[in-house]
């Protein structure tokens, strides 16, 4: 007998439904799968044998063949076991083919016959929505997960003995908590049909159906809470280097930090974020979708919210950094798509490493190509780079650099000129006088910044609506060609600083960016003089050092 399961399979950040197709037929005793499974795939027969065997579910001495379909793409996890499973119930007579009918199905089994969860569900669940799948069982681990889609029922099994219950209609016992943070039992009725949305607010709850039962899932605040702690009233003075990530946080743009130790660059970029617009409907799926792959966003109790901040250690691999491996994964890029990447002592990781960044920074991507295919993940991401002068930190103050210049020049040319290049805005971290650490002059809060922030981020949504661009930083040549435009007088002075600083095609069109962004600030709607001077100005850092 022929059965035939709804599953489905991540590739890259994009996801496919996967038909498994299950066959028990008379003949020499045996259990293959065919349809390009990768070795965890291929593992699940001895998984689902010995888990249907401790249910009490018997098999009998007969071929049986899984087929996923379709078979020319490569199937790697452990979501496949419950289909399997469940398919092989359907071929030897014990569930109706009916019963899964417009029901995706995804979950590693244990030995015992206990459900797991598995990565990947926000994507595959996005996409049987798409396909007119109505209804997912899962894991109990991850149905808040498959929940964040509204128009989806998402149901959560503790194994496979509820999991055929469930489809043949029959009643199951009252489940107990998920062990997801902030998941308990809240009720012992079915979640009603529009109530499995997604989070509320970041303090929110969302109602999801576990096994027939009502579940309150309760959004971590933990993040929320940190960054709140996180605040620009922190800082003593630095006015300029808060001007320049104010500028950077309104148009996404990548910062450069160059100061001595202690100067407060790693403790200005740690707070950026607390100053950064929210993630969009539209973003809060895109990044979801990226730590759900990577199995991080089962602890966070709902889609995040908050841009992410990746700060990676400088002895950091370059696959890491991208992505990839043997099955590919995202790196800390794509994690940190739609938020920050800091990289703290930027000299100090290899220069290899570095060169990495320079195509993400333009394509906005990530392109792995393997043998089984090529992989794409997103990388749109704002980089912030922090670093001393010179080994000691403290050039060019000869009282106290001991550095030769040979020395300041080999440490500064770790940085390579493009990636330099790609930095639209680069400050100098000044060192802090004594009067200004113990003036108690109120500064300035990350909110009072961050509505200025929100101010310029309107404009630019409204300037960019129905382009697919976010931020200023998003433009392309065309794009700044037609949004960038300058009067008689703005050329003339553009064209001068061309000559004089020797720019580049590509810091050319930086500069106007970043001169858009501050006349967004500015609630301008053209760019002025005075908006390109402040601009060309966050370029003379870097002349300053490695000219």
């Amino acid at each position: 007998m022929l059965s035939t399961i709804t599953s489905g399979a991540v590739y890259g950040v994009h996801s496919h439904l996967v038909q498994v197709e299950v066959d028990i037929s008379q003949g020499l005793p045996c259990f293959q799968i065919v349809g390009l499974p990768g070795s965890e795939v291929r593992e699940a027969r001895e998984r689902v044998k010995v888990a249907l065997k401790n249910v009490g579910v018997k098999l009998p001495p007969t071929c049986i063949n899984v087929n996923l379909s379709p078979a020319d793409l490569p199937k790697n996890g452990t979501m496949f076991d419950l289909p399997v499973a469940v398919g092989i119930m359907i071929a030897l007579g014990k569930l109706k083919q009916e019963a899964v009918e417009g029901t995706l199905l995804l979950g590693e089994l244990g030995l015992s016959g206990e459900l797991k969860p598995v990565r990947g569900v926000l994507p595959i669940a996005r996409e049987a929505v798409l396909r007119g799948v109505e209804r997912c069982i899962l894991p109990v681990g991850n149905a808040w997960e498959g929940a964040l889609i509204p128009e989806m029922e998402s149901v959560g099994v503790r194994d496979v003995r509820e999991a055929v219950a469930l489809l043949a209609g029959e009643a199951v016992s009252a489940p107990v908590p998920c062990g997801t943070e902030g998941c308990s039992v809240a009720g012992g009725a079915p979640v009603a049909e529009g109530d499995s949305g997604g989070s509320e607010s970041r303090h929110g709850r969302e109602n999801i159906s576990v096994a027939g039962a009502t579940v309150a899932v309760t959004a971590s605040v933990e993040e929320t809470a940190k960054e709140e702690r996180l605040d620009f009233a922190q800082i003593n003075g630095q006015q300029g280097l808060k001007r320049a990530a104010e500028v950077a946080a309104a148009g996404f743009h990548n910062l450069l930090i160059i100061g001595a130790p202690g100067s407060g660059k790693t403790m200005l970029a740690r707070r950026i974020p607390s100053i950064l617009p929210p993630l969009t409907r539209e973003e809060s799926l895109e990044v979801s979708t990226i730590y759900s792959i990577c199995g991080l966003l089962q602890s966070s109790g709902s889609l995040r919210t908050t841009r992410p901040f990746l700060n990676p250690h400088h002895t950091i691999t370059g696959q890491a950094l991208a992505g990839g491996g043997r099955i590919p994964m995202p790196g800390v890029i794509s994690l940190a798509h739609r938020g920050v990447l800091f990289l703290d002592e930027l000299p100090e990781f290899k220069r290899e490493t570095l060169d990495i960044l320079r195509q993400p920074l333009e394509d906005k991507r990530v392109q792995i190509a393997r043998s089984s295919g090529s992989y794409v993940y997103p990388a749109d991401f704002m980089l912030v780079g922090a670093m001393n002068p010179c080994p000691c930190g403290f050039y060019p103050d000869r009282d106290r650099c001991r550095c030769t210049p040979f020395e300041v020049k080999r440490y500064l040319n770790r940085v390579s000129g493009p990636i330099l290049d790609r930095m639209d805005i680069c400050v100098e971290a000044m060192p802090m006088v004594f009067s200004e650490m113990i003036s108690g002059r109120p500064e300035e809060s990350s909110v009072q910044i961050r509505e200025r922030v929100m101010e310029a981020r309107k404009r630019q949504e409204s300037r960019f609506a129905g382009t697919g661009l976010h931020f200023n930083a998003d433009m392309g040549a065309g794009e700044v060609k037609r949004y960038c435009v300058l009067g008689e007088r703005e050329l003339r002075y553009m064209e001068r600083m061309f000559t004089a600083l020797q720019l580049s095609a590509r810091a050319y069109h930086r500069i106007l960016k970043v001169a858009r962004t501050i006349a967004d600030l500015d609630g301008s709607d053209r760019i002025g003089e005075i908006h390109l001077a402040e601009a060309i100005c966050y370029r003379q850092s870097d002349h300053k050092y490695w000219n």
